[in-house]
């Protein structure tokens, strides 16, 4: 399948790489320009100085010399003098060399003809005694030139030495360096062109040849999603520092503040959940229990090395359903069983009845009848709430299936409406039906070290503005030394399962505001405290 095209507006639009290369080379131009005029003007001034230098010296060198003072005052200076004038021109590489009398009339120039005209220049200073240069346009053209006087013993000017370096010759000077400095130039800017080249083909691999404008899009895009999205998404790097945490994540896992570069060991995390984040094979739908929130954990690594991706799904709704799904399953296993057991006691009876032992008969009804009404008769008589009676009297079935005598104490109680409407049902189920069905298997698992009969005994009443509910088992009890570990998810005496009702029942207790205890008596004593005050009911 072809790509669709891109509008026409969308492809006029230049990558960023792009903008960043046209930019990259304006400023290298800029740079390589400015740096070549600078280089030029320095040259230039440092030629000019250097000519300046140079005709003062050979100047002076003339105008000292014994045999210009003695032409300058004897009867022909021009035949002494034009033949010296261009022996130093020769051997000094400078362009002229003028000797003439005090009123400016040339002794010596270059070209014959202009001997006896006058000098073309300033010769003011000069007469007074003053060496004077300048750049002046002369016969030859512009030149920068010196006039020094030339003295006698007595000091008395007896004529002046002009000595110059046309400009022209100074450019020619000049043009092997500035050929050489171009050179140097065009291969900065060809090398800095090079150099922005690559970068910017590097970034368009980067950016996927998108402009700044699509990138700002993007992101906000990206940034809108993320933290839209009900799933956690937490990003580390190579460091395991957190890169990124949304908004569904910082709930799921109870953080708050500042979490872009610190540790997610030192999160405060659950340490099942941070080994497995930090383990070297990725997790797969593991469930991990947080402060209030059972989560299922998803991680995956970014590229080689670059970090990991920690997805999170709320699983505590989910969980709560699972357990009260169960419930009704254990409900619906324990009715059919007592299907079975009341037509087999009707059988019973019918055949007393088909043998003419009617008084034996209504005795074994009303005996069976009698034991199974006193415990719906004791339950519905102390619990009012028709959750935790539904609860307790299907648990007892269960329990009676296995074996287990469920009881309920004397100063169990608990009237309809003293609980609050703001603690959840599921939660009542999720915190009594773990800690029933836990005593259930630990008694039963106890029974083959005891000669006593299974028991599981239930207190549920408002004690001091709080429900308690007080679970007591005659199994082996809980290791002293297990204590700690006991509400840890994984934690289990079992030879199977996955050690999580203990650890549901803590974090039930926990997000409602309660506690819970571990005792022993005859076996484990589990005791739950859920506050009744805190949303605004007082037990009665």
């Amino acid at each position: 399948m072809s790509a669709r095209p891109l509008p026409s507006s969308r492809r006029r639009v230049r990558s960023l790489a792009g903008q960043l290369f046209v930019v990259q080379i304006v400023i290298v131009a800029a740079v390589v320009a400015g740096g070549a005029v600078l280089a030029y003007l320095f040259t230039a001034s440092r030629a000019e100085d250097a000519a300046r230098n140079q005709v003062i010296a050979v100047a002076r060198s003339v105008a000292d010399s014994p045999s210009v003072r003695e032409a300058a005052t004897g009867p022909d200076p021009s035949a002494v003098l034009q033949p010296y004038a261009q022996q130093v021109v020769a051997h000094t590489g400078v362009s002229f060399v003028t000797v003439m009398d005090t009123h400016g009339v040339r002794w010596t120039h270059p070209d014959p003809a202009q001997i006896g005209k006058p000098f073309l220049g300033h010769i003011d200073q000069a007469l007074a005694g003053q060496t004077w240069t300048e750049t002046y346009a002369g016969t030859l053209g512009p030149s920068v030139r010196v006039v020094t006087p030339v003295l006698d013993a007595d000091r008395h000017v007896t004529g002046l030495v002009s000595v110059g370096i046309l400009v022209r010759s100074i450019s020619d000077e000049l043009r092997a360096p500035l050929l050489a400095l171009a050179g140097v130039a065009l291969a900065a800017l060809a090398l800095g062109g090079l150099g922005s080249y690559l970068v910017g083909a590097r970034l368009r691999r980067h950016t996927h040849g998108m402009g700044a404008a699509e990138l700002s899009h993007l992101y906000e895009y990206h940034q809108a999603t993320l933290h839209s999205v009900r799933e956690g998404l937490v990003l580390l790097d190579r460091a395991h520092r957190v890169v990124l945490c949304n908004d569904a994540a910082r709930e799921l896992l109870g953080l708050e503040g500042e979490l872009e570069g610190r540790p997610i060991a030192g999160l405060d995390l659950p340490e099942s959940l941070v080994t497995a984040v930090l383990g070297p094979e990725p997790a797969r739908d593991e469930v991990h229990l947080t402060a209030e929130r059972v989560v299922v954990l998803n991680t995956s690594a970014i590229g080689v090395g670059l970090g990991s991706v920690i997805t999170l799904r709320d699983h505590t709704e989910l969980q709560a359903l699972t357990g009260e799904l169960d419930s009704v399953r254990g409900f619906t296993e324990a009715l059919g069983a007592q299907a079975h057991e009341a037509a087999n006691r009707l059988h019973t009876v019918v055949s007393l009845i088909e043998l003419g032992r009617h008084e034996q008969a209504v005795e074994f009804a009303t005996a069976e009848l009698a034991l199974a009404q006193r415990l719906t008769d004791r339950v519905v008589a102390a619990v009012g709430e028709p959750v935790l009676a539904a609860l307790l009297l299907g648990k007892a079935a269960q329990a009676a299936e296995r074996g287990v005598e469920l009881t309920l104490t004397e100063d169990s109680r608990i009237d309809d409406g003293v609980l609050p409407p703001e603690l959840p049902a599921r939660d009542l189920v999720t915190l009594l039906g773990n800690l029933l069905d836990n005593a259930v298997d630990a008694a039963v698992e106890g029974a083959a070290d005891r000669a006593d009969a299974p028991e599981v005994t239930v207190t549920a009443r408002v004690e001091d503005d709080r429900l308690l509910l007080r679970v007591a088992d005659t199994g082996a009890g809980i290791d002293p030394r297990a204590v700690e570990d006991v509400f840890r998810r994984g934690w289990t005496t079992k030879s199977s399962g996955h050690g999580l009702g203990l650890a549901l029942v803590a974090q039930a207790a926990r997000r409602n505001g309660g506690t819970v205890e571990v005792g022993r008596e005859r076996g484990a004593v589990l005791t739950v405290r859920l506050p009744l005050q805190r949303a605004g009911v007082t037990a009665r």
